[in-house]
């Protein structure tokens, strides 16, 4: 790549973690295909590993910061130290699909990207019914409610993050909080989903049931909205 064709976009990627050594190696992968089109700064916000996560990090080149346990509160520490005029939040078990790069490229190239926010769609790596069921479930959420969750990733300027506090420091539902302010602040019209899947674990579905697993997500979603500290909500999650 000569000079003249160095990324002009540079992109913070904040991937939390813990206890993610297993599926950070897939991650990384996918995110490789950024390098050409953007300068890419990724930061892992460690919340206190004890599996390597931290070494598989640094050899795939990414810069490891500790943080308190808690996705809010490790997403929030992650944006801090992340260089980027744009920034990407991800699981660190999710990985982006190929072509996530070009669909993440065309939204930046709108006039009005910086001030909108983007999500990928949203795909479980399991063959299992349950998990086609899950994923029509998330389309009809996001369309009908402008609501992606972060497993769906998100992608904004780090001027409308900064203007919008960024991640509250919270045990969970950090993720819904932060959307509903992006809604709040500039219309549904503001949540974008990208030409692009976000493929996610199904860990979590196959240990919790395709059924019971997303009944509590629910219930946790209705008890927030019905007021319900997150701190309590974390409690009764766990």
């Amino acid at each position: 790549m000569s000079e003249t064709d160095q990324p002009s976009v540079s992109l913070g990627v904040v991937l939390p973690a813990l206890n993610v050594a297993d599926s950070l190696p897939a991650t990384f992968a996918a995110l490789q295909e950024g390098g050409e089109a953007f300068a890419t700064d990724i930061v892992v916000a460690d919340g206190g590993s004890s599996d390597g996560t931290s070494e598989v990090a640094r050899r795939a080149g990414a810069r490891v910061i500790d943080a308190p346990r808690g996705r809010g509160i490790q997403l929030a520490a992650g944006a801090r130290a992340v260089a980027g005029d744009w920034l990407l939040f991800l699981h660190a078990d999710t990985s982006l699909e190929p072509g996530w790069a070009d669909a993440v490229r065309s939204f930046l190239a709108q006039p009005e990207a910086a001030g909108r926010a983007a999500y990928f769609r949203f795909r479980l790596d399991d063959d299992h019914p349950g998990a086609r069921r899950i994923e029509r479930w998330v389309a009809w959420r996001c369309c009908r409610f402008a609501l992606p969750y972060g497993d769906q990733g998100l992608l904004l300027a780090r001027s409308l993050y900064d203007a919008l506090d960024g991640y509250a420091p919270i045990p969970l539902m950090e993720d819904v909080d932060l959307v509903r302010r992006i809604v709040r602040a500039r219309g549904r019209g503001a949540l974008v989903q990208l030409e692009a899947a976000a493929q996610t674990s199904a860990a979590r579905y196959r240990q919790g049931g395709y059924w019971r697993r997303p009944a509590r997500n629910l219930a946790c979603l209705s008890l927030w909205f019905a007021g319900v500290s997150p701190a309590t909500i974390a409690r009764l999650y766990r």
